[in-house]
């Protein structure tokens, strides 16, 4: 090993999502005195790429085809690692850590680590390709990693009763900007303004991709149903997909009477002025491992009615609502009781999140930890102090 820790970070892309956010956010903490870090993208998808490459590091992309089985791209993947020759290999989420892992033996002395980001891979909605990556990943777990990094104690126990070795395996949250991440009345009435919503009225908002697994319908359902109740609630969404383009979102919502209470964003920059701009956010999904979205609200004071799914309960503990999954009655109902609630006290549970947040999930202490984890690995006993953030204008993409 040379002065500096070499750590190759392996990811299917850099595109929108919560394990690529991750991903940059720690890249641009990272203490370059200590850490020589580099990121190989299996797939050319740099959405995400750009703070990284303007901090000075390498981003590399392997050119592999999703779906496409072609031996060129693990076999360019090898060559690439014999000639940077890391002391710690780091792969993010399922397709990586295989594909990744097994290039990495080129490197016998680097150690893997593999990244859990999912936890419940429910079968009708995921493809066969990656069903057949995670068994094989399980064979593979005692003899790949040195160490599994799961984000949510969920995804650890699910994977670990699915085959992977639970003696590799460790915890390690996502992490949160509070700085970037904050209260803003300036946002609140800025937003409405924007979509032309009066500044007294309440907004609910989910911040998430289209996904089956996000479960929008589910939030659609449940904005029809609060609609009979308060008529003048308003429901926000934003992330890529979820627009006015979106035929199946806009059929549910005409269905349901209340397209001047809906108000479709698509991607947006302004991630943490969304989130500021809420009264309540929520997560409808139906799989989670740890959700950035809800971590996010939470860091901008605003209390969350979330799905009881992954690591959102813990997560939230008794700052905002948990409901079951795929019940849009229940996620009405939930609102309900927030709206409801004196303001002042609605206000006290924003208070806590927010507080909550950094206590258990502050970004630097996280980033601590990968820190640490590397610097095991690597033989160094040198403890490495995390950098200032060197990113507070856009840290992720919904």
């Amino acid at each position: 090993m040379g002065d500096k820790v070499r750590v190759v970070h392996i990811i299917n892309s850099l595109t929108f999502g919560g394990a690529e956010a991750m991903l940059c956010n720690l890249l641009l903490r990272t203490d370059r005195n200590i850490f020589e870090p580099h990121v190989v993208c299996l797939i050319d998808d740099l959405n995400l790429a750009g703070p990284i490459l303007k901090a000075g590091i390498p981003v590399d992309v392997i050119g592999m085809r999703p779906g496409i089985a072609d031996p060129r791209g693990p076999m360019k993947l090898v060559r690439h690692l014999r000639q940077l020759r890391p002391d710690v290999v780091q792969t993010w989420m399922d397709h990586s850590n295989l594909i990744g892992g097994l290039a990495a033996r080129a490197v016998p002395e680097a150690k893997v680590v593999w990244g859990i980001h999912h936890s419940h891979h429910v079968r009708r909605l995921t493809k066969r390709s990656t069903l057949l990556t995670v068994w094989a990943c399980g064979k593979l777990s005692g003899r790949v990693p040195t160490r599994i990094v799961c984000c949510s104690q969920h995804a650890q126990k699910l994977y670990a009763a699915s085959g992977f070795s639970a003696d590799r395996m460790v915890v390690i949250p996502n992490g949160f900007d509070t700085d970037l991440f904050h209260p803003d009345d300036g946002a609140r009435s800025d937003v409405r303004k924007e979509l032309g919503i009066d500044l007294k009225s309440t907004v609910i908002g989910l911040v998430a991709r289209y996904d089956p697994l996000k479960d929008q319908a589910n939030f659609v359902a449940a904005a029809g149903l609060l609609n009979r109740e308060f008529p003048d609630a308003h429901f926000l969404m934003c992330g890529d997909l979820v627009d006015e383009d979106n035929t199946a979102l806009m059929g549910q919502i005409r269905a349901l009477g209340i397209e001047g209470r809906c108000h479709l964003l698509g991607q947006r920059r302004d991630v943490a002025r969304i989130h500021a701009a809420l009264d309540i956010a929520t997560s409808s999904s139906i799989s989670e491992a740890f959700p950035l979205a809800v971590g996010e609200a939470m860091a901008c004071g605003v209390p969350c009615v979330v799905t009881n799914v992954g690591d959102s309960a813990m997560m939230i503990g008794n700052t905002g609502r948990i409901v079951p999954p795929s019940n849009s009655a229940a996620l009405a109902a939930g609102w309900a009781e927030l709206l409801k609630m004196d303001v002042v006290l609605r206000n006290r549970l924003g208070t806590d999140a927010r507080r909550r947040v950094r206590d258990l999930f502050d970004l630097e202490a996280v980033g601590k930890r990968y820190a640490d984890l590397y610097l095991e690995l690597a033989g160094s006993k040198i403890r490495a102090p995390m950098k200032p953030p060197a990113m507070l204008e856009t840290s992720r993409v919904a």
